[in-house]
């Protein structure tokens, strides 16, 4: 991996100047197969598949605190408005934690997002088009 090209995707989503489909294949072509965005301490950290970690800041000022009960109805708004109308993920930050979200883990091989709660509930979100099969 390389920390200064996973550094700068970490910067484009912060400013929206990149469209995610792009970032992410961007960080699997950089070997990315997994970050977790913890909006408790801001930080983002990349890992490989070979155990390498790339931290970064998640640099954004004026957000809420998190909620105290994750509200899956709200993430799933946030969410949708983000995949259908192109919301700024400032934006989805703000509302993901106002609806509970302290961290998420993206899984770019594994196509789905595990947001988690403050008290250990989850949600998992597939990708658009995930190829996947229920159990």
């Amino acid at each position: 991996m390389n920390a200064d090209v996973i550094r700068k995707m970490a910067d484009v989503t912060l400013s929206g100047t990149m469209p995610f489909p792009e970032i992410v294949g961007n960080l699997i072509r950089e070997g990315v197969e997994y970050y977790h965005a913890d909006y408790v301490s801001l930080s983002f950290s990349f890992y490989s598949e070979s155990g390498g970690v790339v931290v970064a800041p998640l640099a954004l000022e004026g957000l809420p605190e998190v909620a105290g009960e994750l509200n899956i109805a709200e993430l799933r708004a946030a969410i949708l408005d983000s995949q259908q109308n192109g919301q700024k993920y400032r934006q989805f930050c703000f509302r993901a934690i106002r609806s509970g979200v302290q961290s998420y883990f993206a899984f770019l091989r594994g196509q789905r997002v595990l947001y988690i709660g403050r008290q250990g509930d989850q949600h998992v979100e597939w990708f658009p088009d995930a190829m996947r099969v229920d159990t």
